[in-house]
């Protein structure tokens, strides 16, 4: 499948920005199923500086500075991707051996992988997760079969509310209310991962959104999403999408992963000046 999306960020100021730095993780990244062929970020005001790196966890980054003064600032991404059909899960050993021959090996992508059992400030290990996640991680149920559970008893327990959460809520309350979004849920199914010692990371990226029957596709109707993978010993990382039971297909792309959102922020910054301002988000997600 082949796509060229279009990610357009708006930001109006009530007051004059002085000076505005920011970074963006917007390009798509290449991954075993995925090749990003084109991407482009324009800026409006156009930056006096911009350069590109990587960042700990191979994303693209966009580091730029708008050094005039300006009342609002326009981000555009846009790239086209093809993805590949998604390899069969693999076979997994039970969580314990799992964790038993992640602590053991000496393999470079399983000792980079431990970083992902640490908690993170997005998803926290706490009692409560704990108790949460303990019914899928019986003793001695395959690692994949467990997280399949957890995956599915998240999407069945909570609903999804965008009105119910901020990027600035807590786990605690999420898991105390039972409503939230695809990020809540995934920084959810993380933490319940860590708690038992398994590594799970972040992922953000782009879902293609299907019309109703009978009905046109919506200009700017297709949204950022969040999901989570989690390691298998010699076989790699699996990615799990709560929001939605299912493993992720060829309608999901992804962009950037990290240990939770914090590390995978589409767009952040520090602003001097500006005051009060309104955001205005759309995505455009088209089939090529």
């Amino acid at each position: 499948m082949r796509y060229r999306i279009v990610h357009r960020t708006r930001y109006v100021y009530s007051q004059p920005v002085v000076l505005a730095h920011s970074e963006a993780r917007m390009h798509p990244r290449a991954t075993a199923i995925q090749t990003c062929a084109a991407a482009a970020l324009a800026i409006d005001p156009p930056p006096q500086q911009r350069a590109e790196h990587e960042d700990a966890f191979g994303n693209r980054v966009l580091y730029f500075a708008v050094q005039e003064p300006h009342q609002a600032l326009t981000v555009t991404a846009t790239s086209e991707v093809e993805i590949g059909a998604a390899a069969a899960a693999p076979a997994s050993p039970a969580w314990e051996t799992a964790l038993q021959r992640l602590l053991e090996s000496a393999q470079p992508e399983t000792r980079l992988a431990r970083q992902f059992r640490l908690d993170s400030p997005g998803a926290a290990v706490t009692a409560e997760v704990r108790a949460y996640a303990a019914p899928s991680f019986s003793p001695g149920r395959p690692l994949l079969e467990a997280v399949a559970d957890l995956n599915q008893r998240i999407h069945r327990d909570f609903t999804f509310d965008p009105e119910s959460t901020t990027v600035a809520t807590p786990l605690g309350d999420v898991l105390a209310q039972r409503h939230g979004v695809c990020q809540d849920f995934a920084h959810l199914a993380i933490a319940c991962v860590r708690a038992f010692g398994l590594p799970a990371r972040y992922v953000s990226g782009y879902l293609e959104t299907v019309a109703p029957p009978g009905r046109d596709r919506l200009q700017g109707a297709d949204v950022s999403h969040a999901w989570f993978a989690v390691h298998v010993p010699d076989a790699g990382w699996v990615d799990f999408d709560p929001t939605n039971d299912l493993l992720p297909t060829d309608r999901h792309v992804t962009t950037a992963w990290g240990r939770d959102y914090t590390d995978v922020t589409p767009l952040k910054g520090v602003i001097f000046g500006g005051g009060p301002h309104t955001l205005e988000v759309s995505v455009d997600m088209l089939r090529l």
